[in-house]
């Protein structure tokens, strides 16, 4: 059976948004001499004409990145590219847990101590007593 203009398939099509297709690869153009074809059109949701289908949008704006740059392999799911994680030294962890151990939540003055002290940027050292008190309050809770 032919799919007219009006088929069931194309109504269908039409009522899940985006540009709808009109049937049949080439029309012929009435500006145009006669016997000359025009590509497909393309209608808005509005009812314009497009030349070409709008594009499909990405899901999210990490995943449009991602795909305007070929090459880059994909991470695990949910991996945010960025700064690598930081590997702190032994004597770097011995002086967070000494701090650590005085006072769980750190003060801006400690926090600036600290920082110039081992060689970290303020926010490793906040990221790292907010990590530290989440792994203080899984061990409480597991011994409980």
């Amino acid at each position: 059976m032919d799919k007219g203009p009006f088929s069931v398939e194309w109504l269908a099509q039409s009522s899940r948004g985006g540009a709808l297709e009109l049937p049949g690869e080439c029309r012929p153009s009435p500006l145009g001499p006669p016997g000359e074809l025009r590509p497909r059109l393309f209608l808005s949701l509005e009812g314009f004409p497009l030349l070409m289908p709008p594009p499909v949008p990405a899901e999210s704006p990490r995943e449009r990145e991602a795909a305007e740059r070929p090459g880059l392999a994909a991470g695990p799911a949910g991996a945010v590219p960025g700064r690598p994680r930081t590997k702190f030294s032994a004597a770097q962890l011995r002086e967070l847990e000494r701090s650590f151990r005085e006072q769980r939540y750190i003060g801006a003055g400690e926090k600036r101590r600290l920082a110039a002290a081992l060689n970290l940027s303020q926010s490793q050292i906040k990221t790292w007593f907010q990590n530290r008190r989440m792994k203080f309050k899984r061990q409480t809770q597991d011994a409980r």
